[in-house]
């Protein structure tokens, strides 16, 4: 069984952490409940923070060993045009050669402010990055994380993805252990895989399944969106509430997957003396 390079088999991620407010509160509501998150990553964009919320971010996450990743826009499903009413298929690509030059440009801002690690939906982004991350144009500490909305579902698209540059890979929602298992035998990236899955990518509960998901596909981000949640991207000050309570939530939700993985799969179960990786969460299988 693979790991991270600090020997673990599984990190918790919390998605749809859209700015420090929540941020903060997922990190007050992970250490009331012993919840090691690892990673947070957002959904509305680099675009819709602030200098100072990017700032905040990147100081959070330096400080308590929690990578932050952050979404590139902008994206097909906010642009002018009608396939995104038509079709969720394109919701996340960059439309355009002003669409690439825009996510290399957030890809630029965050950096500056500290953030090395963002979230990729568009596969020509994807391998713009990568080139330019090779060239030695961007930071070999860059991280790329593809997004669900660039869903890898078999063996050829994980290599294709990982050739590409990205260094961490969201799988189809539905896939099954052994599907998943496919995908490992074929790259050496962490996969993100969603055990509570939002209504819009299928609203999946698969807490009791996640034993086997480690086994056939560690090293995994073990992700917990909600069903029956609201998308409320892009959030501002208008949702911020809402945003906060979802948050802490995702966070409970973690606590009954680690509960459930104790009682099942105590072997699998990871040490509380490793729960910061020294690398700031930075996955290098």
């Amino acid at each position: 069984m693979s790991t991270f390079a600090d020997g673990l088999r599984y990190r918790i991620e919390i998605p749809s952490v859209e700015g420090p407010a929540v941020m903060r509160a997922v990190l007050e509501e992970a250490a009331a409940r012993g919840v090691p998150v690892r990673r947070v990553s957002q959904g509305s964009g680099v675009m819709m923070l602030t200098d100072g919320e990017l700032a905040e971010m990147a100081e959070l996450g330096a400080r308590e060993g929690v990578e932050v990743s952050l979404f590139l826009g902008p994206r097909g499903a906010w642009d002018p045009g009608g396939q995104s009413f038509a079709t969720g298929a394109v919701g996340g690509v960059a439309r355009g050669a002003a669409g690439v030059d825009a996510c290399v440009a957030e890809v630029r801002r965050g950096l500056r402010f500290g953030i090395q690690s963002f979230l990729v939906a568009d596969l020509g982004v994807l391998a713009t990055l990568g080139a330019m991350r090779a060239a030695g144009e961007l930071p070999a500490t860059l991280l790329l994380k593809t997004s669900v909305l660039l869903p890898c579902a078999n063996a050829a698209t994980a290599h294709a993805l990982e050739s590409l540059g990205a260094g961490t890979i969201n799988v189809s929602t539905d896939l099954s252990a052994a599907e998943l298992g496919e995908l490992r035998a074929a790259c050496s990236v962490p996969l993100d895989v969603y055990v509570e899955v939002p209504d819009d990518q299928g609203g999946f509960v698969r807490m009791y399944e996640v034993p086997d998901l480690i086994r056939a596909a560690a090293p995994i981000y073990v992700k917990l969106g909600l069903r029956n949640a609201p998308n409320i991207y892009p959030v501002g000050a208008h949702l911020l509430d809402l945003a906060v309570t979802l948050g802490r939530e995702r966070v409970r939700r973690a606590e009954l997957v680690l509960r459930l993985l104790a009682e099942r799969a105590p072997e699998l179960v990871e040490g509380r003396g490793a729960e910061r990786p020294a690398d700031l969460g930075v996955p290098v299988p």
